[in-house]
């Protein structure tokens, strides 16, 4: 099971999209499909699905949140055909942010927000690679220069995690301050992240619509988790938390389908902030 799994945060588009995703990308498709009834948010579609191996879920919950470029993806291919390919899929009623072309780092490279409001950055990487998505976090507006400091910290949750900076920003590279991270990679549970700060103009950060869901084997695990990245108390509910970079998680069971099974566990979960495993086994 993969550990941590971007969650997508959608009014009423969760299926559709993942039905477009599964559509655009190769080796991609929906796993799971149900529905939670008389939650907050109404009766909610909740949707698994994989992009090229790597595993997504998503909700219609609401227009609560927008989903934002500050959690983007790569999304990594061999040739510029392929990306080609795919950006011509993605771009129908997107918005592109960075124009396809050749860059420094790559041969053949876009970022476009597509018509569902993901941002993929679309990228030709040389030789080999483990992971063919990677989220990426960018920090904005009072967060920028706070990368570095961020992916230290989720490293040092996550056992075994690494963190390195890649790239730094240099003199004359305005409004980016001298020094402040251009590109890092951090693993976390054995899968590849990257972070960036960006000084520009955004009217974006971190928000609920992407969270990332952390999925645990026991609760000592839950507890763990809840305990080291919890930041923001009145953030606390259904599982959700709020780091102190504002960051969404969710700390969840590894089984949390099996044990939702009943109507009963369902409304009990909604009433939690932590989930308590016995509890939803009690319901």
């Amino acid at each position: 099971m993969q550990k941590i799994v971007p969650h997508l945060w959608f009014d009423k588009e969760a299926v559709a999209a993942a039905e477009f995703y599964a559509a655009t990308f190769p080796d991609s498709k929906i796993t799971l499909k149900t529905e939670i009834k008389d939650t907050p948010s109404g009766d909610c579609d909740i949707v698994a699905f994989e992009i090229m191996g790597y595993q997504f879920m998503s909700i219609s919950a609401g227009p609560y949140f927008s989903i934002n470029p500050s959690i983007s993806f790569h999304a990594k291919f061999k040739t510029p055909q392929e990306v080609e390919a795919i950006w011509s899929k993605l771009t129908p009623g997107g918005t592109v942010m960075m124009e396809l072309g050749e860059y420094p780092f790559s041969k053949k490279y876009g970022w476009i927000q597509d018509k569902f409001g993901v941002s993929w950055q679309v990228i030709c990487t040389e030789g080999e690679y483990e992971e063919r998505v990677t989220p990426v976090l960018m920090f904005t507006k009072g967060l920028c220069s706070k990368a570095e400091e961020a992916i230290n910290f989720y490293a040092s949750v996550f056992p075994g995690g690494t963190a390195q900076v890649l790239a730094r920003y240099e003199k004359g590279e305005e409004p980016d301050a001298e020094g402040s991270v251009k590109y890092a990679q951090f693993v976390l549970a054995g899968q590849e992240f990257g972070a960036m700060d960006s000084a520009r103009m955004h009217d974006f950060s971190f928000s609920e619509a992407v969270s990332l869901m952390v999925n645990c084997k026991d609760q000592e695990e839950i507890d763990y988790f809840w305990g080291t990245l919890s930041a923001v108390p009145e953030s606390e509910q259904c599982g959700w938390i709020k780091d102190k970079f504002g960051v969404s998680w969710q700390i969840v069971p590894e089984k949390m389908g099996e044990l939702m099974s009943s109507k009963a566990a369902e409304q009990a979960m909604l009433k939690m902030k932590k989930i308590v495993i016995q509890e939803l086994k009690d319901a």
